[in-house]
């Protein structure tokens, strides 16, 4: 549908405006379409936004492609077991991953909106006006507005970056060959995922950090995940100062503050930068940060009244099922006054790196920074008889509880399968439970999530005099 017919099919004027069509944006057309409202959605590129075409799925398929290499390649940890993995076309195997990405991009986005015809798609670069927004010269009228239109990947400030061909988290999953070595510019979960993913596929990988491993993980974790990193072949190296980036002979040269490293590529992965420029914000006087995100309340309000924020745009939370979780909020309060409040008390997150890692609620230092008194029980997996069974012992549960009341505050999880279990961790934390309560609980047997159990029961029991099953 073109822009001009969708504008004329509404009569010119909308009852919402979303400003970006990526997750966020569908979630909020979606939601205040089945409030019955008319809806203008302005999509700008690619529509489905970072997850579907350049994030999650593109990065996640890749991922475990060489989980089933790493698999075969360790299997002689059991006994008898003989068996290898070998990558013999990366431009297949992308070749794939692209397919399933143009697929879902199809079935869940443009598909979708046929089912939604109080959702007009107009394709166009948005400039916010007092009454809507202006999208290639033409008026889109709102009273209320959506901004979603996510983030791109940042450059780091290190002298001589502008001058070097630099991969991006977008740009190296495109990417039809592999090259031999590779630094990694940043350790967040984007760096760890992508330096081991490389990593496993045969690059020589060094990641670099100017903190730790994930910084803002348990540091239990952090140093336990660097470790098996490294143990990968990975040159991890952490609490470094960049001092500057050029071309050589031979590929690129990152100066360090001690010493040097050099690969044929680099690839950046040291944050990322809300996509706000052109928008209009400063003429109508929206805040935004030093970095250009724009703030806003529990109820997804902007500092400007009827004009909304949800997902990366916002510089925080920056996951696809909080980007959609936020803008659902954000379209019904834009709609029905303000009610609902954005909640993220036991808010999920998951690296895929193996093991992954997984968490749910308030770090320790987290809550000691709030005031609360807290006291955490930290669980190796040697204690966990799923891991003993896959012969797989890496890992730890770290759970965090408030002294005096004994309510679990936070979990986190690192577990080669980790991810499947923190959403049992997010419940209690949201229902109230005690870590108490949540180590009296039957849980299945020869199971990662088990470990929470274990680890809840730690607070106070030494696990390891207990039988399995017991307690």
């Amino acid at each position: 549908m073109s822009r001009s017919s969708c504008c004329e099919q509404a009569g010119g004027a909308f009852d919402l405006v979303v400003v970006g069509a990526g997750s966020a944006g569908f979630s909020a057309a979606i939601t205040a379409a089945e409030r019955g409202a008319r809806v203008a959605l302005i999509g700008h590129g690619t529509a489905g936004g970072t997850c579907v075409n350049v994030g999650c799925v593109p990065s996640k398929r890749l991922i475990r492609a060489v989980e089933a290499l790493h698999g075969a390649r360790t299997a002689a940890r059991f006994a008898g077991v003989d068996a290898g993995g070998t990558l013999t076309d990366w431009r297949a195997l992308v070749a794939q991953k692209d397919a399933l990405v143009g697929d879902l991009r199809q079935t869940k986005y443009l598909d979708v909106l046929a089912r939604y015809p109080e959702v007009s798609y107009i394709e166009g670069a948005a400039r916010l006006l007092p009454d809507g927004v202006l999208v290639d010269g033409t008026d889109v009228r709102a009273d209320k507005i959506v901004l979603t239109t996510g983030a791109r990947p940042a450059l780091p400030d290190i002298p001589g970056i502008d001058d070097v061909p630099v991969l991006t988290s977008t740009s190296a999953l495109e990417l039809s060959e592999l090259p031999a070595s590779m630094i990694v510019v940043g350790a967040g979960y984007i760096g760890c995922e992508l330096a081991q993913l490389f990593q496993r596929a045969g690059v020589q990988v060094t990641l670099t950090a100017r903190r730790r491993v994930l910084p803002e993980a348990e540091p239990e974790i952090s140093e336990a995940l660097a470790g098996y990193l490294r143990a990968e072949g990975i040159d991890v190296r952490a609490g470094v100062t960049y001092r500057s980036i050029a071309r050589t002979a031979d590929g690129i040269e990152l100066a360090l503050g001690d010493g040097r490293t050099e690969a044929e590529a680099v690839l950046v992965a040291a944050g990322r930068r809300p996509n706000t420029e052109n928008l209009g914000l400063d003429e109508l006087g929206v805040s935004q940060d030093a970095r250009g995100a724009v703030p806003v309340d529990d109820h997804m309000r902007t500092n400007r009244p009827g004009v909304y924020a949800a997902g990366d745009v916002t510089g925080r939370d920056e996951f696809v099922y909080m980007a959609a979780h936020g803008a659902k909020i954000a379209a019904l309060n834009a709609l029905d006054g303000d009610q609902r409040r954005y909640d993220r008390l036991a808010m999920p997150s998951v690296v895929f790196t193996d093991p992954q890692v997984a968490s749910a609620g308030l770090t320790d230092a987290d809550a000691r920074a709030t005031g609360l008194e807290v006291r955490s029980s930290v669980l190796p997996l040697e204690h966990l008889p799923r891991a003993l069974a896959a012969n797989d012992t890496r890992g730890l549960i770290k759970l965090v509880a408030e002294v005096g009341t004994d309510r679990l505050l936070g979990a986190h999880i690192l577990a080669p399968e980790g991810c499947d279990s923190i959403q049992t961790a997010a419940l209690a934390i949201r229902q109230g439970l005690t870590v108490a309560e949540l180590g009296e609980m039957v849980f299945p047997y020869l199971t990662t999530v088990e470990g929470l159990k274990l680890a809840a029961q730690t607070f106070d029991r030494d696990v390891a005099a207990l039988s399995c099953c017991a307690g």
